[in-house]
């Protein structure tokens, strides 16, 4: 009903909106005063030095009042404009304020509405759910890692594997104890047919060449 009668009620900014227009406005109207006032001076300094050619010396004395007088009036409006201006700066600080203001209140209001929809304890299961679920496509990626391996691994690997180094031993201890039997076994001090030193020539020949034809095999 009151707003019927008297109209909508009005918010802080555009009341604040409103004092603005309405300094902006005067300052304005004394402008144009003032420009006026500038205008009838120049107009009456040029009457004074006609009227002092002239020789009427009363005329320019009732003349020079109105200058002294005209003068004053321009200054006031300066000094009227600069009052006005303080008050626009004002009032343009108070709507930044009041817009700042009206910012926070609705960050407020939006942080309010957040805070209010985040459900810590949902939250809480959601992330034991998520570190649940992790553990077990871990234990998953492992054990299909670990089919994979026996898949592609034959099983005859390991056994041929083995039976290549028992091979090669093989072949070397035979081939040690066929030197150490071939050896000659005269006693210290003794001459032998052939010099020790190509009995030990002999033996890495005899093992190298063995080593040869296993890997030819």
């Amino acid at each position: 009903m009151i707003d019927f009668l008297f109209g909508q009620r009005k918010t802080p900014a555009e009341l604040l909106r409103q004092h603005q227009h309405a300094l902006n406005r005067a300052v304005r109207d004394l402008d144009r005063e003032r420009t006026k006032m500038e205008g009838q001076e120049k107009k009456l300094i040029a009457d004074i030095k006609k009227s002092a050619k002239q020789g009427q010396m009363s005329a320019c004395k009732i003349m020079a009042k109105d200058l002294v007088r005209t003068r004053r009036y321009i200054q006031k409006f300066y000094q009227m404009r600069t009052q006005l201006q303080a008050v626009g700066l004002r009032i343009q600080t108070m709507r930044s304020n009041q817009a700042m203001a009206d910012a926070m209140k609705g960050v407020t209001k939006a942080m309010r509405g957040m805070n209010k929809s985040v459900n810590l304890p949902e939250i809480s299961r959601i992330m034991m759910d998520f570190e649940r679920e992790s553990e077990v496509m871990n234990m998953k990626e492992e054990m299909m890692n670990d089919a994979i391996d026996d898949a592609v691994e034959e099983e005859d690997d390991e056994e041929e594997t083995e039976a290549i180094v028992n091979q090669v031993l093989d072949e070397i201890g035979i081939s040690l104890n066929q030197q150490l039997v071939d050896a000659p076994t005269g006693k210290i001090g003794t001459k032998t047919s052939e010099p020790a030193e190509a009995i030990l020539v002999d033996d890495d020949a005899a093992l190298q060449e063995r080593l040869n034809n296993l890997r030819r095999d």
